[in-house]
């Protein structure tokens, strides 16, 4: 087994041995995993580079941070869901918990009404990505060529929220992927109004591998300097050669293994859940729900001895994309529509790109060897506005549907941006962003708790869950976003934005996991939304009583504040924020030409508004979309909103 070892620092009762119902107490316990894999297994082949990793008897040894929520007295046959940690923190609790990101005094996460552990859920985390400042990170080994450490391409895209000379050569302050060379001639750096405008270049003399040390330039293989200062809103990328970087595509292997040895290791092999596991699911959000698409697109659902690992995945906000996780020099926390991770292909059920001739699916290989998890795909407007999420449902060109399998479900979280929101109107979110429109409230956490529950029926008891529901082509519930334009060019004081970013074809040479940099564009994909009612709130996708009993209107999409440079351009990357546009409270507040009824000609009482949240919300748990336990939670958050929204 490819975990030899498990050093535990800290094991405890969670949460001061809080009972959380029929499953009783938990308990926490952290550590570390130790991992020997075989690097000629052919359930390793697909990791890149990890050929070329110098081995210990044969193995390839690295390490990884690992925690456990467990019931303090499991019974056999219970279920584990493991969370691909985002950025190196803990993501299930805050998706399914209500719970904030605020840790225990332990380092255990807050439990919320502690809806995981009431369903007697095991959950896992492990450390995967290498590039993280703090939290929980894998320790992986460089590649070597020649008694050298692997040299190639990197590529880094940045757009600063305020002016600087310097940047550090990482996304988001994370472990930078340093430059080989501080002269390095082949280094290019360029800049671009908006992400997809067309680039300049930005004279070699102008700028170098340095860093501002107080008013002193220092040069630095870990950073870039501009003379003239990097300008708020713009859009640079920086092409350079590096070396002496781990093999990220480790991280997978830390993931399969870590679940692996949780659901089949021994007792006697350290493992503290031993003989109690029947079922294991992943969770993963944004960018660790891109990580999970691409696990499946690799085929890494199968350990070294032939089990399968994963009985069903809940890949949430991922869109239709892989990102940078296996491959030579990759950043895993880059979050670009120009990067490999975008590429072809995109849907679960396999489909050809007329143009190209490429022909693919996420799911593919493990179809094709019978070790394919059941997966439901929960995606928010952010991702339709933006990375095009329809792709994971139509053809490359827009014309027709491509329904996903049997096994796959895919929901749209209608209204919705990126994250939950939460109960306030503001135009600056928790990091000090500042948008052009308020931000949008919606909280889908609802859904999500439903999604979990209805995936383990199906994987434990055959149940069927709800139908998938998703803008769709054949009944016109999907629209171009130039085509919905027109409704929200009639709200008063509404920023659409301009332009509306585009996902194309990229080509990045032979080799997928050494990319070449810049790629060769193409034409780009067809992306489409949700079309619109005269409210401007969506018709397609799971309707939460906020858009069928609506207080304003609620979009994936929202644009920059000339505060932070760029503004009315498309808010990408860094915050994903949409926008809410709330009702005029009364008939003599609306602003001239807005064609929606005011609040008090909607509902004329508070009352007869929460009757009209109840019903939607008992409709949604009859069809399955929510829990019965949670109708009570969907009215009270509308009592709240209508609070908010009224006054």
């Amino acid at each position: 087994m490819p975990v030899n070892k498990l050093d535990i620092a800290s094991r405890g009762p969670y949460a001061s041995g809080r009972l959380f119902g029929e499953a009783g107490p938990y308990e926490y316990l952290h550590g570390t995993l130790h991992f020997a894999v075989d690097p000629d297994h052919r359930n390793n082949k697909p990791i890149v580079d990890l050929d070329k990793v110098p081995a210990k008897d044969g193995k390839v040894v690295f390490s990884a941070d690992f925690a456990l929520l467990k019931p303090l007295h499991p019974a056999s046959g219970g279920r584990l869901i493991y969370d691909v940690v985002n950025r190196g923190g803990k993501t299930i609790p805050r998706n399914y918990n209500w719970s904030s990101n605020t840790p225990l005094p332990d380092g255990s996460p807050d439990p919320g009404d502690g809806f995981l552990m009431r369903h007697g859920f095991t959950q896992a985390f492990c450390g995967w990505q290498v590039d993280v400042p703090a939290g929980m990170r894998m320790e992986a080994p460089v590649a070597y060529e020649n008694g050298e450490p692997v040299k190639g391409q990197a590529f880094l895209q940045f757009t600063p929220v305020r002016a600087a000379r310097t940047q550090l050569l990482s996304d988001r302050g994370h472990k930078p992927v340093p430059v080989h060379d501080l002269h390095d001639p082949d280094a290019v750096l360029t800049v671009r109004e908006h992400p997809d405008a067309p680039p300049r270049t930005i004279p070699r003399g102008e700028w170098q591998f340095a860093r501002d040390d107080g008013g002193k330039l220092l040069p630095d293989k870990d950073y870039v300097y501009l003379s003239s200062g990097f300008q708020p809103g713009l859009v640079y990328e920086v092409t350079y050669t590096s070396s002496n970087w781990p093999v990220i595509g480790l991280g997978f292997l830390a993931t399969r293994d870590c679940v692996s040895f949780l659901r089949y290791g021994s007792e006697e092999q350290g493992n503290p859940c031993a003989g109690s596991l029947g079922y294991a699911y992943a969770f993963g959000a944004s960018m660790s729900g891109r990580y999970l698409r691409e696990l499946m697109y690799l085929g890494l659902n199968e350990d070294e001895e032939g089990h399968q690992v994963f009985d069903g995945l809940h890949v949430h906000t991922g869109s239709s994309r892989r990102g940078e996780f296996n491959m030579r020099f990759g950043e895993p926390s880059g979050n670009i529509t120009r990067a490999p991770g975008n590429a072809f292909p995109f849907t679960y059920r396999e489909q050809t790109d007329a143009i190209t001739g490429q022909r693919g699916s996420i799911l593919g290989g493990l179809t094709a060897r019978g070790r394919a998890p059941k997966v439901v795909a929960t995606n928010s407007g952010v991702e339709y506005w933006w990375s095009g999420a329809s792709l994971t449902h139509t053809d490359v060109q827009g014309r027709q549907d491509v329904d996903p399998p049997d096994t796959v479900r895919v929901y749209y979280l209608a209204g919705s941006h990126h994250t939950a929101g939460t109960l306030e109107l503001t135009d600056q979110d928790a990091s000090g962003f500042r948008a052009g429109n308020l931000i949008n409230p919606l909280d889908y956490t609802p859904i999500m708790r439903a999604v979990l529950l209805n995936l383990d029926r199906s994987v434990r008891e055959g149940a069927t869950p709800p139908p998938s529901r998703y803008p769709r082509i054949a009944d016109g519930t999907a629209a171009t976003r130039e085509e919905v334009k027109p409704v929200f060019d009639k709200i008063p004081g509404a920023k659409f934005p301009a332009p509306l970013p585009l996902r194309r074809r990229l080509d990045f040479g032979p080799n997928e996991g050494a990319p070449q940099y810049p790629p060769k564009e193409g034409a780009p994909y067809q992306t489409l939304v949700s079309a619109v009612d005269g409210d401007g709130n969506e018709i397609a996708g799971v309707r939460l009583p906020d858009l069928t009993v609506p207080l304003g209107t609620y979009t994936g999409w929202n644009v920059r504040h000339a505060e932070v440079g760029g503004a009315g351009n498309h808010v990408v990357g860094g915050p994903l924020l949409g926008s809410v546009f709330p009702f005029a409270k009364t008939a003599q507040d609306k602003a001239p030409g807005d064609p929606r009824p005011a609040i008090d000609e909607r509902y004329p009482t508070k009352g007869e508004y929460l009757t009209k949240v109840r019903a939607a919300a008992q409709d949604l748990a009859g069809q399955g979309y929510i829990l019965d336990e949670d109708v009570d939670v969907v009215v009270e958050l509308a009592r709240k909103r209508y609070d908010l929204f009224r006054g």
